[in-house]
């Protein structure tokens, strides 16, 4: 799947949710399907991993070359990596996905 592709199936989830046609929890399963089929198509080195544990990690998808990188790539995207000295890092574990 393609970029544009993603998002013409994104939108369309978006639609019948602003049409009623489909619940909050429906959207969220056919938008996660969607992007978890593009990463899992994504041109580029690596798998796909998704964080499991504490917040604000949890439920973070990356694509990463190795399980150490993944860590690094969650820590990121999450803005952790961002955080004040003397901040505890979340406990968390990443699984391929």
């Amino acid at each position: 799947m393609d970029r544009i592709s993603a998002i013409r199936n994104v939108e369309d989830a978006l639609r019948e949710f602003e049409d009623g046609d489909a619940d909050l929890a429906a959207t969220e399963r056919r938008v996660a399907a969607v992007l978890q089929t593009y990463a899992t198509e994504f041109d580029g080195e690596g798998d796909v991993f998704r964080a499991v544990g504490d917040d604000p990690v949890d439920g973070t998808v990356v694509v990463a070359p190795s399980e150490p990188a993944a860590r690094e790539r969650v820590l990121a995207a999450s803005g952790v990596d961002d955080a004040p000295d003397g901040r505890e890092e979340p406990a968390f574990d990443v699984e391929r996905f």
